[in-house]
């Protein structure tokens, strides 16, 4: 195999886009994403431009049209909030459509808290919808969802990266040479689609995406 890697221009050329504004216009996010259940803003943030979405109910996606991912890696800035059951962040990939995709998410409330169990719970995979958090939880405990390591301020920015090769998918956080989460894939999709992940109840940001992709 060899490697190519890709930053996601399409964000970072909104810059030019909308110039020293605080605020892309609302066409520039349909243009650029395919929303599920949320709405999608784009902002400028200094040099980099942010994406976010509003909080709703169930999970919502802004897939990113035009890009497709199968294996490789994936890396992002995100920020949650500090609120208990209020913060899911994290990005969906290997999509079939807006309800079928693999996913790796943060839940930004547990990473300082003190209770031993939801510390265990900070960062998660899933494969909805077969194999959701909860289902995961109940047949294969702690096997899916793991602490993080470092331990970002929840309420801020921190770094992710996540690696998909083969059935292995392994979690970084800030740059850290050792995964927070290492786990097999449930499934085989076989989708491509990729975006930006927010679970019930929340909102998020991500900014700086870049897309590593392995080539055969």
């Amino acid at each position: 195999m060899k490697t190519i890697s890709t930053t996601i221009a399409l964000l970072f050329c909104l810059s030019c886009a909308f110039g020293q504004q605080n605020k892309a216009p609302d066409n520039e996010a349909a243009e650029k994403f395919k929303a599920y259940n949320r709405t999608v803003s784009i902002t400028k943030d200094n040099n980099s431009i942010v994406v976010s979405v509003n909080e709703a109910e169930g999970p919502g996606i802004a897939w990113i049209n035009g890009w497709q991912f199968t294996e490789g890696t994936i890396e992002f800035d995100v920020k949650g909030r500090d609120l208990l059951q209020q913060s899911f962040v994290g990005i969906a990939f290997h999509g079939v459509n807006d309800t079928t995709y693999e996913a790796v998410y943060f839940r930004p409330f547990n990473f300082k808290t003190t209770d031993p169990v939801r510390k265990l719970h900070a960062v998660q995979y899933i494969a909805n919808p077969q194999f959701d958090w909860l289902k995961l939880r109940t047949d294969f405990n702690n096997q899916y969802e793991k602490p993080v390591n470092p331990v970002p301020n929840p309420d801020q920015w921190f770094h992710a990266r996540v690696e998909i090769k083969g059935n292995m998918i392994s979690v970084f956080v800030n740059h850290n040479p050792l995964p927070s989460l290492t786990v097999k894939q449930v499934v085989d999709l076989q989708g491509n689609m990729i975006g930006y992940w927010a679970g019930n109840g929340s909102n998020g940001n991500w900014k700086n995406l870049t897309i590593t992709a392995l080539k055969k």
